[in-house]
């Protein structure tokens, strides 16, 4: 995802802190899928400690203290950015997960909470990078990457005709299944060069005038 500008001192100190007795609501989402992940609040200092560990950090209100999320479980929240709603009182935070963000082992805190149109997409292009890393036996997409980049990018080749045939001489459900079969191999394709398909996404953002907003930590 692109970079925008870091949160700076002054605009934390702009922050809209005495509304609540110093702390901000701070909506957790996925930067991939968009999903809610999760709802937990910020002080000054968990603040300062999410943009520069990196690590999302909260101020718990029932043990009083800071805590990063992850801390105990090792399921850290990796920040991508923060942005605040118009008024300065509510963080926005995306974040990549490391696991389940819920303590009941759940993705989610808000089991039901849907994301966007990518949002499976993007739990697919993380089980393919897992697959990348760990290359399990017996895996179709272990042996897709096996035989490296080349292989790959003629699969996709191929996906591409049978899709473009399927969509002037098949019925809609043939051209869903071949449409399907081009934008997983596309992913396989984009990890295989060390990209994902969220640096694809945010080209097109980019290109409709939509690039990412928020703050990211320096570096």
């Amino acid at each position: 995802m692109a970079a925008a500008a870091t949160l700076s001192a002054q605009d934390i100190d702009a922050l809209a802190w005495d509304k609540q007795d110093g702390l901000l609501p701070a909506v957790v989402q996925d930067a991939a899928s968009l999903r809610v992940l999760m709802l937990g609040y910020m002080d000054r200092a968990a603040l300062r400690a999410t943009l520069d560990s990196g690590h999302v950090t909260f101020f718990s209100r029932s043990k009083q203290r800071q805590w990063t999320k992850g801390e105990s479980s090792g399921h850290f929240l990796d920040l991508v950015s923060i942005e605040t709603d118009c008024d300065r009182d509510t963080l926005l935070v995306r974040a990549l997960p490391h696991g389940p963000t819920c303590h009941l082992g759940r993705d989610s805190c808000f089991p039901h909470a849907p994301g966007d149109a990518l949002a499976f997409l993007g739990e697919l292009d993380e089980l393919i990078a897992q697959r990348e890393r760990e290359r399990p036996a017996g895996s179709y997409t272990t042996g897709l990457f096996e035989r490296g980049v080349r292989s790959i990018a003629q699969k996709v080749g191929e996906e591409g005709v049978e899709t473009a045939l399927a969509a002037v001489a098949e019925d809609d459900s043939a051209l869903a299944g071949e449409a399907a079969d081009l934008l997983f191999h596309l992913q396989v394709l984009l990890r295989a060069r060390g990209l994902s398909l969220a640096d694809a996404v945010a080209v097109l953002r980019q290109r409709h005038g939509q690039p990412h907003r928020g703050f990211t930590p320096a570096g």
